[in-house]
């Protein structure tokens, strides 16, 4: 019989063993892994070919260029939230990462945005910016501060001859007189604007008596106009303020960076005044309806009360004072009736007891041995019992104790 050894060519020429051999499902999910792990974020532009929306809602498509093309989907979730529609030769920027499809064993794009090609580099900037802003976690609700109910100091952050701060101060006028405001004027736009407005925030902070709350605002502009309120130094100076910071950037339809990280955003610099300071008309209005409400629950308490002082006043012990006094007088009396009468039964057992113990003693007394005609000798001078003949010898003094009295005497003669 006759072996071959079919994989002998793979080994070494030192007689070492041949390499691992992989499957294809092992090396797809190395591969798999690598593309993600190297790939997990990737901005992508190309011409959309071979598109598809099967009943799924999934998107496919392939994006291309004049020398590859690249496989790639768009998930329901992510389809469904697209303002335009895809279609083949639209020019798309994607961002998403790779990944492999292991039945088929290629590559592919998971997209999570798309927008047309031609959005504009400030526009992506900013895209980049707050994905990496929002990943820091500046933009999270838990970090907001609340605004104070009532603003006595308030420091706005803006141009001094911009229509912002006209607006600011008109509504503000009108609605509370009792603020006092900081103009701290800083350029809106243009080259170092942002870090003036950083600076201006910082400063604010640092005051000896700090105000209760600032109001960052300008007018509105283009995105270009706007764009040092997207600037990475201002995000981080609102995000570190310790006074709670109010944004107030361009019209309603203008978001920016410093919207999303101040603690409160107003659509207009006249939203912004309306939110840091109350309505005098209106606060009167409430505490006119405070005044009722009170006046009313004070009125309920007072009958409440009322209620039950009728109530404590119509009960036994009010009507009949002295009747709960006579009644434990009764049961005193009762009780010292009881007492007498223990006291006496507990004597009587005593002295019965008393009596047969003595009895008792009496029949085990040796003065009544004595009365029946016995004696005690005892040895003189030391008072020991005599008990036996040989305790004595003569010559010795000795004292005899009888049933009445006792006699000394002189031993003349001992007989054992």
């Amino acid at each position: 019989m006759v072996q071959l050894d079919l994989f002998s060519h793979l080994d070494d020429d030192d007689g070492q063993p041949p390499q691992q051999i992989l499957t294809v499902s092992e090396v797809t999910e190395q591969i798999k892994d690598l593309l993600e792990t190297s790939f997990p974020n990737v901005w992508i532009e190309g011409e959309i070919s071979n598109f598809s929306r099967p009943r799924s809602g999934h998107c496919y498509l392939t994006l291309k260029d004049d020398e590859a093309q690249l496989p790639a989907v768009i998930w329901r979730s992510t389809a469904a939230g697209l303002r335009f529609e895809l279609h083949d030769g639209l020019e798309v920027v994607c961002l998403g990462h790779l990944d492999v499809y292991p039945p088929r064993g290629r590559y592919q794009l998971i997209v999570r945005e798309i927008q047309p090609k031609g959005i504009g580099a400030l526009e992506l900037a900013f895209r980049q910016l707050r994905d990496k802003l929002a990943k820091e976690g500046l933009f999270e609700p838990g970090y907001k501060k609340p605004l104070p109910a009532f603003s006595r100091r308030i420091a706005v952050v803006t141009s001094a001859t911009g229509a912002a701060i006209r607006d600011f101060l008109e509504v503000l006028r009108r609605r509370w007189r009792g603020t006092d405001v900081w103009i701290v004027p800083v350029r809106v736009q243009g080259e170092g604007a942002a870090q003036e407005v950083a600076a201006a925030i910082e400063q604010v902070n640092r005051l000896a008596e700090p105000p209760d709350c600032i109001v960052v605002t300008r007018g509105g502009g283009s995105l270009e106009d706007l764009w040092a309120f997207n600037e990475e130094v201002v995000v981080r100076a609102i995000f570190a303020s310790k006074i709670p910071v109010v944004s107030a950037i361009g019209h309603e339809i203008d978001v920016t960076l410093s919207d999303l990280v101040a603690d409160v955003r107003a659509l207009t610099p006249s939203e912004a005044a309306e939110l840091v300071a109350p309505a005098a008309e209106e606060l009167a209005a409430r505490l006119g309806q405070v005044q009722k409400r009170l006046a009313a629950a004070l009125r309920g308490r007072v009958a409440t009360c009322q209620a039950r002082l009728d109530a404590v006043a119509r009960h036994r012990v009010f009507r009949r004072p002295l009747e709960l006094v006579f009644e434990r007088a009764r049961r005193l009396d009762e009780l010292e009736v009881r007492h007498n009468r223990a006291v006496a039964r507990r004597i009587e057992t005593a002295r019965a007891k008393l009596d047969a113990t003595s009895a008792r003693l009496e029949s085990l007394s040796p003065l009544a041995v004595l009365a029946r005609g016995y004696s005690i000798t005892e040895r003189l001078p030391s008072g020991q019992l005599v008990r036996n003949a040989s305790d004595l010898a003569p010559g010795d003094k000795i004292r005899t104790r009888l049933g009445r009295g006792q006699t000394v005497s002189r031993v003349e003669e001992v007989e054992e």
